[in-house]
C-alpha cells in the first residue's frame, strides 16, 4: 500500500501521540479501570480527533484510510483507551450518511469540540440478534417518548450525544426500529453503573436507561423504520476500524517479543528455528489482516456496497490478533504473562465480539456468498 504525504503526517502525529499519552498511561488505566479524560483535548490539539466529521462542521474529514491508520496506532497503545476515542466515530458514521444538515450540526459541535458520541443498539436480550430490542419510542405530538434499556455502551457515561435505536412500531419487528439523536441531560435518560470488564478496562461500558425521556421529532434519523438499515450501515461502517486496531495491539505483540526475544538471545546465539518460525508467521498474520482492513477501508469511500469485505475484515482482524496475542505470551513464558503481553491478550478478545460477534461475520459472509451465487444463477451463469 502507497500512502500520499499528508496520509503519513497523519500516522506520524498518531504515533507521537499514542507515545505521549496512551503508552506511559495505559498500565496504570487498565489496573483502575479509571476512564482517561485526558486523551480528550490532547486528541483534539494532535488533529486525530473528530477525524471523520467534514470540515464546513469543524471537523477534519479524513478519507477512511487515513483513519485506518489512526486507528491502528491507537490499538497499539492501548485497546481501551483507542476504544474511547474510536467509539465517537462509531457514533458519527450514521450522521454523515443519513443525517440532515441540521442534525450534523446539532450532533458534531459537542464532538469538534472534545466531546464524546456514543451508539445505542444492544440490549440485554438484544445483542447479536436486533430483533430483540425492546426499548420503545411512541410518537406523542411533536415528541417521541422513549423507554427502555441499552447496555454495553461504550462511551456511555461521558458522551455528549448518542444515536439510540429504539422500537416505533413492536409489531413490525426490525422493520419497526427507528433512529434517534438524545442529547445529555435529556430528563428521563439516566446512566447505569460502569461493566467490569476483562479487557479495554479505561473505556468506559455502562447501561443506558430511558424512562418517559421525551425526544423532538427533529431528532428521528432519517424515517420510522429505518433503525435496522441505520444500524447495519453503522456497524459496515465499524467493522474496518476494529480491524484496523487489531492490527495494532497485535503489531505491539510482536513488537514486544521482539524486545524480549532480542534481549534474551544474541546474534551468536539466536533464538531457536521453533522461535523464529513462530515470529515470522505472527507477522505475516499481522500484515495480511493489516492489507484485508485497509481494502475496506478504501472501499467505505468509494462503494455503498461492502458489507462482506467489512466482515471478513473484522473476522481476519480479530481471529488474528486472539492468535497472535496468544503465541506472544506463550513465547514469552513467564514474562509473557506478567508483562504488557497478557494486557494485550485480554484487550484482544474483545475484537472478536463487539460491532458483531465474528459468528456473526461469518453469516454475514455466508450470506453475500449465497446471494451471490444466486444472482449468477439468475443471470444463467455457473457457478
Amino acid at each position: 500500500m502507497i500512502f500520499k504525504p499528508e496520509q503519513l503526517e497523519v500516522q506520524k502525529a498518531a504515533r507521537a501521540f499514542v507515545a505521549k499519552y496512551i503508552i506511559p498511561y495505559a498500565a496504570e488505566y487498565d489496573r483502575t479501570g479509571e476512564f482517561p479524560s485526558h486523551l480528550l483535548g490532547a486528541a483534539k490539539e494532535s488533529k486525530i480527533f473528530a477525524m471523520a466529521i467534514p470540515k464546513k462542521y469543524g471537523g477534519l474529514e479524513y478519507d477512511s484510510l487515513t483513519q485506518a491508520l489512526v486507528c491502528e496506532e491507537w490499538g497499539y497503545g492501548c485497546a481501551g483507551m483507542g476504544t474511547t476515542l474510536g467509539a465517537s466515530l462509531l457514533g458519527t458514521d450514521p450522521l454523515l450518511v443519513v443525517g440532515t444538515p441540521e442534525q450534523k450540526q446539532m450532533y458534531f459541535a459537542p464532538i469538534v469540540s472534545g466531546g464524546l458520541a456514543a451508539f445505542g443498539l444492544t440490549e440485554p436480550g438484544a445483542g447479536s440478534d436486533a430483533g430483540g430490542v425492546k426499548t420503545t419510542a411512541v410518537h406523542s405530538g411533536n415528541e417521541y417518548i422513549l423507554n427502555g434499556t441499552k447496555c454495553f455502551i461504550t462511551n456511555g457515561a461521558y458522551a455528549s450525544v448518542y444515536l439510540i435505536v429504539a422500537s416505533t412500531d413492536p409489531s413490525k419487528g426490525l422493520k419497526g426500529l427507528s433512529a434517534f439523536i438524545v442529547e445529555k441531560g435529556t430528563p428521563g435518560f439516566n446512566v447505569g453503573t460502569a461493566e467490569h470488564k476483562l479487557g479495554i478496562r479505561s473505556s468506559n461500558t455502562v447501561e443506558l436507561h430511558f424512562k418517559d425521556a421525551h425526544i423532538p421529532v427533529s431528532n428521528l434519523v432519517g424515517a420510522e423504520g429505518d433503525g435496522m438499515k441505520i444500524a447495519m450501515l453503522t456497524l459496515d461502517m465499524a467493522r474496518p476500524p476494529v480491524a484496523c486496531a487489531a492490527v495494532g495491539i497485535a503489531r505491539r505483540a510482536v513488537d514486544e517479543c521482539l524486545k524480549h526475544l532480542t534481549e534474551r538471545f544474541t546474534a551468536k546465539y539466536p533464538p531457536p528455528q521453533t522461535m523464529q518460525f513462530k515470529l515470522a508467521e505472527m507477522h505475516a498474520q499481522v500484515e495480511a489482516a493489516r492489507q484485508m482492513a485497509h481494502h475496506a477501508m478504501e472501499l467505505r469511500d468509494t462503494t455503498t456496497s461492502y458489507s462482506m469485505e467489512s466482515a471478513i475484515s473484522k473476522l481476519v482482524g480479530g481471529d488474528m490478533v486472539m492468535s497472535v496475542t496468544t503465541q506472544a505470551v506463550s513465547l514469552m513464558g513467564s514474562y509473557g504473562y506478567t508483562s504488557t503481553i497478557e494486557k494485550l491478550m485480554r484487550d484482544a478478545k474483545i475484537m472478536q465480539i463487539y460491532e458483531g460477534t465474528n459468528q456473526i461475520q461469518r453469516l454475514v459472509i455466508a450470506r453475500g456468498l449465497l446471494t451471490q451465487a444466486a444472482q449468477r444463477m439468475q443471470k444463467g451463469g455457473k457457478s
